[in-house]
Protein backbone atom coordinates (compact mmCIF):
# COMPACT_ATOMS: atom_id res chain seq x y z
CA UNK A 1 0.00 0.00 0.00
CA UNK A 2 0.95 3.69 -0.85
CA UNK A 3 -0.73 6.85 1.00
CA UNK A 4 -1.31 9.56 -1.71
CA UNK A 5 -2.98 12.60 0.32
CA UNK A 6 -4.51 10.07 2.47
CA UNK A 7 -6.09 8.27 -0.01
CA UNK A 8 -4.68 4.69 -0.16
CA UNK A 9 -3.07 2.92 -3.35
CA UNK A 10 -3.13 -0.93 -3.84
CA UNK A 11 -0.23 -2.20 -6.00
CA UNK A 12 0.36 -5.89 -6.61
CA UNK A 13 3.05 -7.73 -4.60
CA UNK A 14 4.89 -7.87 -8.24
CA UNK A 15 4.62 -3.67 -8.74
CA UNK A 16 6.08 -3.28 -5.55
CA UNK A 17 9.05 -6.16 -5.74
CA UNK A 18 10.05 -4.67 -9.20
CA UNK A 19 10.25 -0.73 -7.42
CA UNK A 20 12.22 -1.46 -4.35
CA UNK A 21 14.85 -3.53 -7.51
CA UNK A 22 15.30 -0.78 -9.40
CA UNK A 23 15.40 1.82 -6.19
CA UNK A 24 18.28 -1.09 -4.75
CA UNK A 25 19.91 -0.67 -8.34
CA UNK A 26 20.00 2.84 -8.71
CA UNK A 27 22.09 3.10 -4.65
CA UNK A 28 24.46 1.09 -6.07
CA UNK A 29 27.58 2.89 -7.22
CA UNK A 30 28.59 2.24 -11.04
CA UNK A 31 32.18 0.38 -11.10
CA UNK A 32 35.38 2.53 -12.14
CA UNK A 33 36.67 1.96 -15.11
CA UNK A 34 39.84 1.01 -15.63
CA UNK A 35 41.37 1.14 -18.99
CA UNK A 36 45.15 -0.41 -19.06
CA UNK A 37 47.73 -2.05 -21.10
CA UNK A 38 47.62 -5.56 -21.27
CA UNK A 39 51.64 -5.76 -20.84
CA UNK A 40 51.58 -3.42 -17.58
CA UNK A 41 51.89 -5.74 -14.32
CA UNK A 42 51.71 -2.60 -11.92
CA UNK A 43 47.84 -1.77 -13.45
CA UNK A 44 46.76 -4.81 -11.33
CA UNK A 45 48.51 -3.71 -7.65
CA UNK A 46 47.24 0.03 -8.16
CA UNK A 47 43.82 -1.54 -8.62
CA UNK A 48 43.91 -3.49 -5.83
CA UNK A 49 44.49 -0.19 -3.71
CA UNK A 50 41.64 1.26 -5.10
CA UNK A 51 38.97 -1.52 -4.31
CA UNK A 52 40.32 -1.49 -1.18
CA UNK A 53 41.11 2.15 -0.34
CA UNK A 54 37.36 3.37 -1.91
CA UNK A 55 35.95 -0.36 -1.32
CA UNK A 56 35.07 -0.01 -5.49
CA UNK A 57 34.13 -2.38 -8.03
CA UNK A 58 37.08 -1.85 -10.75
CA UNK A 59 36.34 -2.76 -14.12
CA UNK A 60 39.51 -3.74 -16.62
CA UNK A 61 39.28 -2.47 -20.41
CA UNK A 62 42.31 -3.76 -22.34
CA UNK A 63 40.30 -2.90 -26.15
CA UNK A 64 40.98 0.22 -26.81
CA UNK A 65 44.55 1.72 -27.40
CA UNK A 66 46.15 3.43 -24.59
CA UNK A 67 47.20 6.64 -26.77
CA UNK A 68 43.46 6.96 -27.88
CA UNK A 69 41.98 6.50 -23.77
CA UNK A 70 44.24 9.58 -23.09
CA UNK A 71 43.66 11.60 -25.69
CA UNK A 72 39.80 11.34 -25.52
CA UNK A 73 39.85 12.36 -22.05
CA UNK A 74 42.25 15.39 -22.32
CA UNK A 75 44.81 13.93 -20.17
CA UNK A 76 48.16 16.36 -20.67
CA UNK A 77 50.38 14.32 -22.45
CA UNK A 78 53.52 15.30 -19.58
CA UNK A 79 50.87 13.92 -17.02
CA UNK A 80 50.49 10.55 -18.62
CA UNK A 81 51.17 7.14 -17.30
CA UNK A 82 50.79 3.65 -17.65
CA UNK A 83 46.33 3.60 -16.80
CA UNK A 84 43.28 5.47 -16.97
CA UNK A 85 40.69 5.74 -14.92
CA UNK A 86 37.26 6.74 -15.44
CA UNK A 87 35.42 7.26 -11.88
CA UNK A 88 31.99 9.86 -11.39
CA UNK A 89 32.63 11.95 -14.33
CA UNK A 90 36.59 12.56 -13.43
CA UNK A 91 39.56 11.01 -15.28
CA UNK A 92 42.42 9.34 -12.74
CA UNK A 93 45.83 8.85 -14.46
CA UNK A 94 48.28 7.00 -13.16
CA UNK A 95 49.36 5.61 -9.39
CA UNK A 96 46.70 8.03 -7.66
CA UNK A 97 46.32 7.18 -4.02
CA UNK A 98 42.90 6.26 -3.21
CA UNK A 99 42.66 8.61 -0.42
CA UNK A 100 42.89 11.53 -3.28
CA UNK A 101 40.51 10.17 -5.71
CA UNK A 102 38.25 10.24 -2.25
CA UNK A 103 38.95 13.70 -1.47
CA UNK A 104 38.22 14.64 -5.09
CA UNK A 105 35.15 12.96 -5.21
CA UNK A 106 34.24 14.77 -1.65
CA UNK A 107 35.13 17.93 -2.50
CA UNK A 108 34.21 18.13 -5.97
CA UNK A 109 36.83 21.28 -7.07
CA UNK A 110 35.34 23.84 -9.10
CA UNK A 111 36.86 23.07 -12.80
CA UNK A 112 38.72 20.10 -11.89
CA UNK A 113 38.61 17.12 -14.67
CA UNK A 114 40.58 14.55 -13.07
CA UNK A 115 43.89 14.21 -10.84
CA UNK A 116 47.25 12.48 -11.93
CA UNK A 117 50.71 11.07 -10.96
CA UNK A 118 52.77 11.54 -14.05
CA UNK A 119 55.18 8.09 -14.85
CA UNK A 120 55.50 5.73 -12.38
CA UNK A 121 57.36 6.94 -9.08
CA UNK A 122 58.92 4.20 -6.83
CA UNK A 123 56.40 4.24 -3.52
CA UNK A 124 53.07 5.07 -5.05
CA UNK A 125 50.56 2.80 -4.75
CA UNK A 126 51.04 -0.10 -7.00
CA UNK A 127 54.76 1.09 -6.91
CA UNK A 128 55.71 -0.49 -4.18
CA UNK A 129 59.76 -1.72 -4.39
CA UNK A 130 60.60 -3.00 -1.58
CA UNK A 131 60.81 0.50 0.83
CA UNK A 132 62.32 2.75 -1.83
CA UNK A 133 60.86 5.51 -2.79
CA UNK A 134 60.56 8.82 -5.17
CA UNK A 135 59.11 12.31 -4.51
CA UNK A 136 56.07 12.14 -6.59
CA UNK A 137 52.71 15.10 -6.99
CA UNK A 138 49.53 14.48 -7.38
CA UNK A 139 47.58 17.25 -9.98
CA UNK A 140 44.93 18.44 -10.49
CA UNK A 141 44.26 19.01 -14.05
CA UNK A 142 41.01 20.71 -15.86
CA UNK A 143 40.49 23.84 -17.98
CA UNK A 144 42.26 26.14 -15.48
CA UNK A 145 45.52 24.18 -16.41
CA UNK A 146 47.47 21.97 -13.57
CA UNK A 147 47.57 22.43 -9.73
CA UNK A 148 49.33 19.98 -7.27
CA UNK A 149 46.44 18.54 -5.15
CA UNK A 150 48.96 16.43 -3.13
CA UNK A 151 52.35 15.82 -2.75
CA UNK A 152 54.17 12.59 -1.23
CA UNK A 153 58.10 12.43 0.12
Amino acid sequence: MIAFNSATVRLPATVIALLAAACTGAAQAAPYVMFRDPGCGCCHKWAEHVRTGLQAEVEMREDVPMTQVKADRGIPVELASCHTMEVEGYVIEGHVPAADIQRLLRERPEGVKGLAVAGMPLGSPGMEMGGRTQFYQVIAFGDFGQRVFATYQ
